[in-house]
């Protein structure tokens, strides 16, 4: 079987290449994995009857997700590579991607439209999804309150900051991602609008941290922000491990992601 360690704007990923040999993998095994090869996820390439590929997603703590957008550029890239075609259909448990070249070292995918359903998130009860009822600290001074929320095939919970360096993401990103507003848990966004067309983005990433770049993560801060007037439909995302471009476009209302993509070994095991 072949494996690839990749990482996308430097959000890290074990890929393994389950398309001829099963690939089923216990909890522990992964997170094994995870910490061996210092991975953010562990992902599965397998055979898809109608697509190119289907992509299974693990998060280093062993639990399965349903969609992570900088594995899928990296995949996308394996996958051009081996079919040569211009664009490749990737199936994933949300939805089906499709993934394209944009330049030297970038691939551009596309995410589909976001959800914004507080059932599609999903929220525990009905609410605005511009600004849900979650607040961090004193119930009268809160330190951090009603996060905008959007589903790109997971959950994201998206607060607007004047400086995310300010804020002691490890300790609050818990606190969010479990609360009981989120039944299945959710990713903590905490984005700085520098501009109309660039953010500032740090990601607590549901069932894995701290993250270097976080893809759906950058989707879902660019729609809400675009929602809420702070930015327009386009921006650059300025994440720890690099940049994104991402452009929710009124075409389709398709999500559109561009970002680098790097191969950092491979191997037969």
């Amino acid at each position: 079987m072949k494996l690839w360690k990749m990482n996308g704007a430097g959000n890290a990923f074990a890929i393994f290449d389950a398309r001829s040999t099963a690939f089923t993998p216990t909890t522990e095994q992964i997170r094994k994995i995870a910490a061996d090869l210092k991975a953010d996820q562990v992902i599965a390439m397998e055979r898809d009857a109608t697509k190119d590929v289907f992509m299974r997603i693990w998060n280093s703590d062993g639990s399965e997700v349903s969609a992570c957008g900088n594995a899928t550029r990296c995949v996308g890239l394996l996958m051009l590579d081996e079919t040569g075609k211009d664009r490749v259909t990737i199936q994933t448990e949300a939805d089906m991607l499709r993934a394209t070249r944009a330049g030297e070292g970038l691939i551009t995918v596309d995410m589909g439209s976001p959800q914004m359903g507080w059932e599609d998130i999903p929220l525990s009860e009905k609410m605005d999804v511009r600004g849900v009822d979650v607040k961090i600290g004193p119930i009268d001074a809160p330190i951090l309150s009603r996060p905008a929320v959007v589903s790109m095939g997971n959950p994201h919970a998206v607060f607007f900051v004047k400086d995310v360096a300010a804020y002691d993401i490890p300790a609050i990103g818990p606190l969010v991602e479990w609360h009981p507003l989120f039944p299945k848990g959710t990713n903590v966004g905490f984005a700085q609008v520098i501009d109309r067309e660039t953010i500032r983005l740090r990601v607590w990433e549901r069932a894995a941290g701290l993250t270097r770049a976080c893809g759906t993560g950058a989707c879902a801060a660019l729609v809400c922000a675009a929602r809420a007037g702070l930015t327009g439909r386009k921006a650059r995302m300025i994440l720890d491990g690099g940049d994104l471009t991402i452009d929710w476009r009124e075409s389709d209302d398709h999500v559109y992601m561009t970002g680098p993509v790097e191969l950092e070994f491979e191997a037969e095991i």
